[in-house]
């Protein structure tokens, strides 16, 4: 039996990101080797990616990314496609052999737009609402992506393998985005691996969640179902509830995920007690508990989020042009790139950025 100390067990997971802050494309072949460096925090069991700007020719079109498990399930999700969306093009999403990638799902993708045309809110309402039935109803179709020029990537292996088999290297993009997976609670399987993703909007988390349960009780009560028992998914859904249908900023989202400890509010000045009592009021069930740092992409953005006690590793660093982002500051070291300045970001701190601004 080894000893307490003997043993190095890692927090749990490793997350990563480059974002172009002036938009300039960048290769896929380096959120690999961002990811690659933090092998030690990942099992196996799970690892992924997500690029923005990947599908300029088709920058107008829903690109809805599939796992099939085999040609029934595929013919059942494509006869109700046809039948709802204009479909431009079809496809195999392109793969390369691996041996560390193995037993892979039919992968598949789509160009579409509805056939029905509505107001933006009504539009994005109905790619949510079909997309989420549809991974409920038809047995062995799984839908992990549905933005608009952009796509994730994702699977079961380790992350650099996974980036591999994609073919990552074949692909730029202004943002990307990564997650190397050690699952606690869960088996890995192919729909389990970060980043999960909703429109144009995709996260990945390291931490575990305690008020997973509420968290998911709430999400239900509003209309989303957890299926996949993970509690990245649920972080995701009440991201995505809390800026479509409530209107809330991104920077308003993380004060309500991780909201200040009522000790901190009581010692606030009138204003911002108001402001923060009224959201830990009407919004608690939104609260995360537990460790956890998360990134969330979204379109021409990216944030960082820490939990409230600082629980989870999440470094920070820059220069003119990109953002890095990592669970250790080797990831970003591994790029060599010259940086302005490398820190970790604090408890409860939104860092946000938004192409050509910054926000924190």
């Amino acid at each position: 039996m080894k000893r307490e100390g003997e043993v190095r067990i890692p927090a749990g997971c490793a997350i990563a990101a480059i974002f172009s802050k002036d938009g300039h494309l960048i290769d896929g072949s380096r959120i690999i080797t961002m990811i690659q460096t933090m092998h030690e925090r990942s099992n196996g069991l799970g690892g992924g990616f997500v690029g923005y700007d990947i599908y300029p020719e088709y920058q107008d079109d829903y690109a809805i990314h599939m796992f099939f498990d085999d040609l029934t399930a595929k013919r059942m999700f494509e006869s109700e496609l046809f039948d709802k969306f204009k479909v431009f093009k079809y496809e195999e999403i392109p793969t390369r052999q691996n041996p560390g990638v193995v037993s892979s799902p039919l992968i598949w993708r789509y160009f579409v737009l509805p056939l029905e045309q509505r107001t933006m809110k009504e539009e994005e309402n109905f790619m949510v609402a079909t997309m989420l039935d549809i991974n409920e109803r038809i047995e062995g179709a799984y839908c992990f992506s549905m933005g608009k020029n952009m796509g994730v990537f994702k699977g079961v292996g380790y992350p650099e393998d996974l980036g591999d088999f994609y073919m990552l290297d074949k692909y730029q993009a202004t943002c990307w985005i990564a997650h190397g997976r050690y699952p606690t609670n869960t088996p890995g399987w192919w729909g389990g691996a970060h980043p999960f993703s909703l429109l144009d909007m995709a996260l990945v988390h390291n931490g575990e969640i305690s008020s997973y349960d509420t968290n998911r009780k709430m999400l239900e009560m509003v209309g989303y179902k957890c299926s996949l028992q993970t509690d990245t998914e649920a972080i995701a859904y009440m991201i995505d509830d809390l800026t479509r249908h409530h209107g809330f900023t991104l920077e308003e989202c993380a004060h309500i995920l991780a909201a200040p400890f009522w000790s901190e509010i009581e010692k606030m000045e009138d204003g911002q007690k108001n402001y923060y009592t009224y959201l830990r009021k009407n919004f608690a069930d939104y609260l995360i508990c537990g460790p956890f740092s998360i990134i969330v992409g979204f379109k021409d953005g990216i944030m960082a989020l820490n939990d409230r006690c600082k629980l989870r590793s999440l470094v920070m660093a820059e220069n003119e042009s990109t953002l890095y982002l990592a669970s250790e500051e080797s990831a970003i070291r591994a790029l060599k790139e010259d940086v302005d300045k490398i820190s970790c970001i604090r408890a409860s701190e939104a860092v946000i950025y938004k192409r050509g601004e910054k926000h924190a």
